[in-house]
């Protein structure tokens, strides 16, 4: 068997007890093997079920023993048939004994490879494990099983199982079950694989690796700390994103039948003049170049060689610093784990000495990272202890790139602490959500989590492999809806948002929302005044109106009819990032020509309704400077031109600067804000 094929027996459990569960592991092992026929196609895969009313197995017929035990298919390449079986097992009418299957499943790996292959041969049991294996001959269960697991790492052999729990175990005997538990338990330390247990057809989906992917190294050298103390380690990648295999150009010019035709597709570019387009350009005719202003900038092959970044390959140590200083959203790309150099026990101690005193300290290490020469960018990453509770497996760290000035993106939102107290959500309603949070939880106390990432497949990749092999059956195959399984992934759980109801509905009673839409008729008439445009007199402070409504309204200026409707809709536009300059910059216009151009203050009540809603608009935008400033240089404005009238109309409507309670950003305190009018009129009378 070639060194990267890998042999795999899966052991199924198809008795009563399974029988509500066989549907999902009918999809879930299928699924298996396309994956395989898509990256693993010269993998072979056999199939061997328990708990079956007949019996078909080699030992049986050689030895004796070994009933309800059936060999569905016999170890081979992978093809459309084993996925065919898969998707049609047979419900078994007798009790699994779980230990036969894995002696049965053995017997059939020796027999095809002998002492080849060690390290591919895999065994992965899928059970629940509810009811008890037959007595040994010699010695205790515990032993014989342990034989077992030795032998199978003799032959190289290893074996996960997913025990399959929750709703389907609550009537069966616990003290069986705890039993099993321990006996496989020995099978998984003894041969260094999994153990899972899962209670719902989402985390049996998780579970069971689809795809094996062999580890392979990033990094293998030292972390340098100083030119005299250094640590071998291994680096691995932890997490990667999983993405659609690619897929290539076939051609259909070869005969469908002949098997040996490749159908490959070769692609030639040819590059032409814009001024003779018969004439080809020949490559060294041709280079790169870069725009720089108005001119194109050509740099040749050599060039950018010369100019590119050829750090030195190496980890090395920056510093130490707290934990709480490096912020969890500044963690990009994969995540890598640094382990010990294998057999090198030096590196291990020194390597778990650092890990926890790390954790004790609270620290994190700030590395420098070049994985191979020629690499031309350098890596800054925070790296975490991660201790481990298991004693064959050593203390290690995690590494999470981190970003350079260039690749943070800043983003100004209002805070809830620039806004007055009475637009704060009050007791009743913090109650509501702190329910609502509680209720939803997805971990709740006492039971496992729901969702975890380990067991959480990709729903959009799965429905793609499923339709990958509808379509290799059927060329014409419709896409089939999303499987309800996959669809729990993807949306909120029915059954639980049906539980809670009456929760979900005094949430949204508390936090009801009332429309306000901007009706055109007054828009265009010019009839009654819009709602943040009354009661002014009485509450300058007031809730402005719902600014999300007037963005449909594709307001490009402030106009003369509406002033304060169109700042309203062009600061609401998220369309570019000048909208909220240009709609403040038009309202100090729109408000000066309206003081300046009234008659006997005649347009005060209107640069009045145009301030209010400006001042709205900066606290909203968390631009507080922007208005203090706008108001001062309006009431200097207003002394130079002998319009004290306003600034007296201003005071005795109560306008004031912005403050810091309503703003964080304001440099104006509370007092300040209240005397500024009342200085100003001091200074203008």
């Amino acid at each position: 068997m070639a060194r990267n094929k890998e042999a795999l027996l899966l052991l199924l459990d198809v008795g009563p007890s399974m029988h509500s569960v066989l549907p999902e592991i009918e999809k879930v092992c299928s699924l298996l093997v396309q994956k395989k026929l898509i990256y693993n196609k010269y993998d072979e895969v056999g199939i061997v079920l328990f708990g079956t009313e007949d019996t078909d197995n080699e030992l049986t017929s050689e030895v004796g023993g070994y009933q309800h035990v059936v060999v569905l298919k016999d170890i081979k390449v992978v093809d459309g048939d084993i996925v065919e079986a898969l998707q049609q097992l047979p419900r078994g009418k007798n009790d699994g004994d779980f230990l036969d299957a894995v002696i049965v499943a053995m017997d059939m790996l020796i027999k095809k490879f002998g002492e080849t292959n060690k390290g591919k041969k895999r065994m992965c049991l899928i059970t629940n494990a509810q009811y008890p294996i037959k007595e040994s001959y010699k010695g205790t269960k515990e032993e014989q099983v342990t034989t077992i697991a030795k032998q199978m790492t003799v032959h190289g052999m290893r074996m996960e199982s997913i025990i399959l729990r929750g709703k389907l175990s609550q009537d069966a005997n616990k003290g069986i079950m705890d039993e099993n538990d321990r006996l496989l338990n020995i099978f998984s330390k003894e041969t260094s694989t999994r153990l899972l247990y899962v209670d719902n057809p989402i985390s049996l989906f998780g579970a069971l690796r689809t795809r094996n992917i062999t580890p392979v190294t990033v990094f293998r050298g030292d972390i340098e700390f100083s030119p005299k103390l250094k640590i071998k380690v291994m680096v691995y990648k932890k997490t990667s994103e999983e993405k659609f295999p690619s897929l290539k150009k076939y051609s259909d010019k070869a005969p469908p039948n002949d098997k040996h035709a490749t159908r490959d597709v070769k692609v030639d570019y040819e590059y032409k003049s814009s001024e003779d387009p018969d004439k080809v350009v020949p490559p060294d005719r041709r280079i790169k170049g870069y725009p720089y202003g108005p001119q194109i900038v050509p740099i040749s092959s050599a060039e950018w060689e010369a100019v590119k970044f050829k750090p030195e390959k190496g980890v090395k140590l920056l510093g130490f610093t707290e934990s709480n200083n490096v912020l969890r959203h500044h963690y990009m790309k994969d995540v890598y784990a640094f382990l010990p150099e294998p057999g090198n026990t030096k590196a291990m101690l020194a390597l778990s000495a650092l890990a926890r005193a790390m954790k004790e300290m609270n620290k994190v290490a700030i590395l420098r990272c070049v994985w191979r020469r020629g690499q031309s960018n350098v890596i800054i990453g925070v790296l975490t202890p991660n201790l481990s509770d298991r004693e064959n497996i050593p203390d290690s760290f995690y590494l999470n790139v981190l970003p350079f000035a260039e690749d943070v993106r800043e983003f100004q939102f209002p805070s809830f602490t620039n806004f007055p107290a009475s637009w704060l959500p009050n007791e009743l309603q913090l109650e509501a959500a702190d329910n609502l949070i509680k209720t939803l939880d997805l971990a709740p106390h006492g039971q496992q989590e729901v969702l975890l990432p380990d067991f959480t497949p990709n729903p959009v990749l799965e429905r793609f492999y499923r339709y990958l092999e509808l379509k290799s059956k059927d060329p014409d195959a419709a896409v089939p809806p999303l499987d309800d399984t996959l669809k729990k992934i993807t949306e909120p759980d029915g059954d639980l948002l049906l539980q809670n109801r009456a929760v979900i509905g005094s949430f949204c009673r508390s936090f009801e929302l009332k429309g306000n839409p901007l009706k055109k008729s007054r828009r265009l008439l010019g009839g009654k005044r819009s709602f943040s445009s009354v009661d002014v007199e009485g509450n300058i402070t007031a809730q402005p109106a719902n600014l999300i409504e007037n963005a449909s309204v594709k307001v490009e200026k402030i106009g003369d009819l509406t002033p304060v409707q169109d700042f309203e809709a062009l600061i609401s536009r998220r369309d570019g990032p000048d909208w909220v300059v240009k709609a403040i910059n038009e309202m100090k216009n729109k408000i000066f020509d309206l003081v300046e151009d009234s008659h006997e203050g005649d347009n005060y009540p209107k640069a009045l309704e145009c301030l209010v809603v400006l001042r709205k608009g900066c606290i909203l935008e968390q631009e507080p400077k922007q208005f203090n400033d706008f108001l001062r240089h309006l009431c200097n404005f207003c002394r130079e031109k002998k319009l004290n009238s306003f600034c007296d109309y201003l005071a005795s409507e109560g306008l004031a600067l912005i403050p810091k309670t309503e703003a964080i950003d304001s440099e104006v305190t509370d007092d300040e804000a209240r005397s500024f009018l009342v200085k100003s009129e001091s200074k203008v009378v």
